[in-house]
C-alpha cells in the first residue's frame, strides 16, 4: 500500500516541484570537480578555471528548469543566457546539458510564440556562433551548423510531443462526448418507454371510468387501476432521475428498480386493467445472468402493449416470454384484421429504438403485420452481456 501512495503523493505536488529536483541535480554535478570542463564545449574555446561567473552562468542554466512546463518561454530565455555565457567565458559546465532540456520542454509545452521563440532563438544562436568564431581558434562552420541541427531535431520532437498530447485530449474529450450522447439516447429511451406506457394506459382508464358512472364497483376499480399506474409511473420516473443524479442520499428507497422479466406479468396485468384482453405464457427458467438482457426484454414488452392499446384496443393480445440458458426470446402478437399496431420504421423512440437495443446486445428484433392481418413484435436476446 505504500509503494502505491508516493507516486500519488508526487503527483500531487506542483509541477514546479517536480521539476526543480531535476535542475539541482545538474547544479550539484556541475561543482563537482571531476566534471568541470566535460560539458557541452561549442567553438573549440580553452576551458578556464570556475570563477564567480561560473557560478551564475550554473544558476542560470540548471534552477529555470523548474519552470520549464510552467513558464517554458521563461526557462528557455534563461538557460540560453546561463549557455552564451558559459561558452562564451570557457566554463564548458556540465549545466550545458540544461539548453537542450529546456529546448525540449518549450517546443513540447510552449502554447504562444512559437514561431516567434523559434526565429529568435535562431538568432540568437547564430550571433553566439560568429562570437564563438571570432573568440575561438577558428572552428569550422560546420560544426556550428551541426549543433544547430541537433537543437532543431530537439525542438521538433517538443513538437510532436505537443502534438501527440493534444490528439490525445482530443480523443479523450470525443469518447467522453460520445459516452454523454449515448447516456442520453438510453435515458431518452427509457423516458419514452415509461412515460407512453403508463400515460397510455391511464388515458385508456380515464376513458373508460367515464361509462362505467352506473356501475360503481366497476368505476371504482377503474380509478383504483388509474391510481396504481399513476404510482408506478412516479417509481419508474425516480428510478430515471436517480440515473441523472446518483447521489445515495437522493435515492428513493434504496432498492434496484431495473425492471426484471418477472415484472412483465405486472404489464400484463396493467394492461388488462386498462380493458385489453391479453394472455400471458412464460417458459423456462432465466438464466443465473442475464446481463441487460432482462431489462431490454422488459422494455420489448412494454412498448408492444402500449402500441397494441394506442392502435389496437380490443384486440386479443398475446405475451410470450422463453428463457433458455443464453437468451431471453419474447413474442407479442396482436390479433385482428384492423390491428396496425406499429410501423415497422419510426421515430427512433418505439420500436426503432428498441431494434438498437437489442442489436448492441447481439441479439434479432423484427416487427411487422402478420398474414392473417394481425402484428407481431418479436425479439431474441442473448443473455449475460451489458447494454
Amino acid at each position: 500500500m505504500e509503494h502505491r501512495r508516493v507516486p500519488e503523493l508526487w503527483h500531487r505536488l506542483d509541477v514546479t516541484a517536480r521539476d526543480l529536483p531535476l535542475g539541482m541535480l545538474l547544479l550539484v554535478a556541475s561543482v563537482v570537480p571531476a566534471f568541470h570542463g566535460n560539458g557541452t564545449e561549442v567553438g573549440g574555446l580553452p576551458t578556464r578555471p570556475a570563477d564567480a561567473l561560473a557560478g551564475v552562468a550554473a544558476v542560470l542554466q540548471c534552477l529555470p528548469l523548474a519552470v520549464r512546463r510552467r513558464w517554458p518561454l521563461v526557462c528557455l530565455t534563461l538557460v540560453s543566457c546561463g549557455f552564451a555565457l558559459d561558452q562564451l567565458r570557457g566554463y564548458h559546465l556540465f549545466a550545458g546539458t540544461a539548453l537542450p532540456i529546456a529546448l525540449l520542454s518549450a517546443g513540447s509545452y510552449l502554447e504562444r510564440y512559437r514561431r516567434v521563440t523559434l526565429v529568435s532563438s535562431s538568432v540568437a544562436f547564430a550571433a553566439l556562433a560568429v562570437a564563438l568564431h571570432q573568440r575561438g581558434p577558428g572552428e569550422p562552420m560546420a560544426e556550428f551548423v551541426t549543433f544547430y541541427l541537433a537543437l532543431a531535431l530537439v525542438w521538433g520532437i517538443g513538437g510532436w510531443m505537443r502534438s501527440a498530447r493534444t490528439a490525445e485530449a482530443e480523443r479523450r474529450s470525443r469518447v467522453a462526448e460520445e459516452a454523454r450522447a449515448a447516456e442520453r439516447t438510453r435515458i431518452a429511451r427509457e423516458l419514452h418507454d415509461v412515460v407512453t406506457h403508463h400515460v397510455t394506459a391511464m388515458v385508456v382508464q380515464s376513458e373508460a371510468a367515464r361509462y362505467l358512472t352506473a356501475s360503481p364497483d366497476r368505476l371504482d376499480q377503474t380509478l383504483i387501476a388509474v391510481s396504481d399506474t399513476g404510482r408506478q409511473a412516479i417509481t419508474d420516473l425516480r428510478h430515471l432521475l436517480d440515473l441523472l443524479d446518483p447521489d445515495p442520499g437522493t435515492s428513493h428507497g434504496g432498492q434496484d428498480r431495473t425492471p426484471p422479466v418477472g415484472r412483465v406479468l405486472t404489464l400484463v396485468e396493467q394492461t388488462r386493467l386498462a380493458g385489453q384482453p391479453v394472455e400471458f405464457t412464460e417458459e423456462g427458467a432465466p438464466p443465473a445472468s442475464t446481463g441487460s438482457a432482462d431489462l431490454v426484454a422488459y422494455r420489448v414488452v412494454q412498448e408492444a402493449l402500449t402500441n397494441a392499446l394506442k392502435h389496437a384496443r380490443g384486440s386479443r393480445t398475446s405475451v410470450l416470454v422463453r428463457h433458455s440458458e443464453r437468451e431471453i426470446t419474447v413474442e407479442v402478437g396482436t390479433d385482428g384484421p384492423g390491428s396496425r399496431v406499429a410501423s415497422p420504421s419510426g421515430s427512433g423512440r418505439g420500436l426503432e429504438g428498441l431494434r438498437e437495443r437489442v442489436d448492441i446486445l447481439g441479439g434479432d428484433f423484427s416487427a411487422d403485420h402478420r398474414t392473417d392481418g394481425g402484428f407481431l413484435v418479436r425479439a431474441r436476446i442473448p443473455a449475460g452481456r451489458p447494454a
